[in-house]
């Protein structure tokens, strides 16, 4: 949390526009240069807010024999619909391949170039979103933030990101020089701050047998008088001490681990990066690639870092993106778009490949 108020405080030029007094003496002409400063990065800008919904899973039978009575049972499970509730602030340029998908922005926008090193304009470029989602009948919060500042010989990005369905979250912030090879290609080289999880943390890793039952004891778990397992709303969670063991309590224990691990402070992670960014359009094609390599980090002395845990500095973190369209003719089209992130041993991707027809 410390990471995003950092990341925060970076808009406060942007608010003190509005503390600007109607009445008074003439602004002196550091505040003029301030407000006018504050106007040129508040344009194009948009805020939005947004609800959307949509049916989740349809209804699901699940069928049982009563150990007490051997009748069939049937359990008809009902899984809540889906929605989002966006709250955002952008200003990104689209670059000239994209189109904008809707009239009104309502937080569903997304674009794998917003990934790249550098973007369409030189200037500062933003983006704060908080998500408040329901899917599949669980509950998240995702946020994306992130300001970059290209110029024409160096680029400054803080980035935060929290996906709570895929259970991701990192910050990153870079300090990089950019070197200019030709108009379409450029190299960078510069510094990287990040923060992981915390990494070779096991509480279990002294335990065994009755002490797992115990743990659970401890997290308000019990039995009753009918030998069944309770959760502490008093839910029935196993109906024996077989389904207990096989299932109930290693849920239990994926909870504990989790839990104990939130009480650890994430690790922070200093490294080297080198990257290249490359962007060509026509009309009828365009290539969009850029790329990041970290070879070196700094040896961190905290005991659940990610240096400790592979045993020294010594691993690659990578980052990549590439976007391809090509309009072969009149009537078909093919394209590709993707982005990769291996950090800390974890990987996290997605793309999209195909091709359009047009049958007259």
């Amino acid at each position: 949390m410390k990471k995003l108020l950092i990341t925060l405080l970076c808009c406060i030029p942007f608010l003190l526009q509005a503390q600007q007094p109607k009445f008074g003496p003439a602004p002196s002409k550091s505040e003029s240069k301030l407000k006018t400063w504050s106007k040129q990065q508040l344009k194009f800008a948009t805020f939005y807010t947004a609800v959307t919904g949509n049916n989740s899973l349809a209804d699901i039978s699940v069928y049982s024999i009563n150990p007490n009575t051997g009748i069939l049972e049937e359990e008809v499970v009902s899984t809540p619909f889906d929605y989002t509730i966006a709250f955002g602030v952008r200003k990104i340029a689209r670059l000239d391949y994209e189109n904008r998908k809707n009239i009104f922005y309502n937080g569903t926008e997304t674009s794998v170039s917003d990934a790249a090193t550098v973007g369409n304009v030189e200037g500062l470029e933003y983006l704060f979103e908080f998500d408040y989602k329901r899917q599949q009948g669980s509950k998240f919060v995702d946020q994306q933030h992130f300001l970059r500042y290209v110029h024409d010989h160096w680029i400054l990005k803080v980035e935060y990101v929290q996906d709570g369905f895929a259970d991701l979250r990192y910050f990153e912030s870079s300090q990089r020089y950019r070197y200019n090879i030709a108009k379409e290609f450029s190299l960078n080289v510069g510094l990287v701050q990040r923060f992981s999880e915390p990494y070779g943390f096991d509480p279990l890793s002294d335990l065994a047998g009755a002490d797992f039952t115990n743990i659970a004891i401890d997290q308000g778990y019990g039995t009753n008088f009918e030998g069944e397992w309770l959760d502490p709303n008093g839910n029935v969670v196993a109906e024996n001490n077989i389904v207990w063991n096989a299932v109930a309590l290693p849920n239990v224990l994926n909870e504990y681990v989790d839990q104990e691990r939130s009480l650890l402070p994430y690790q922070w992670n200093h490294s080297l990066v080198l990257g290249y960014d490359y962007y060509h359009y026509t009309k009828k094609f365009w290539l969009h690639s850029w790329a990041s390599v970290l070879p070196l980090h700094v040896s961190a002395k905290n005991e659940y870092s990610y240096t400790n845990f592979v045993d020294g500095n010594t691993w690659f973190d990578y980052t990549g993106g590439l976007i391809l369209g090509w309009q072969v003719n009149k009537r078909l089209g093919l394209f590709s778009e993707g982005k990769y992130h291996k950090y800390w041993n974890r990987a996290w991707h997605d793309f999209s490949v195909g091709f359009n027809y047009r049958i007259i």
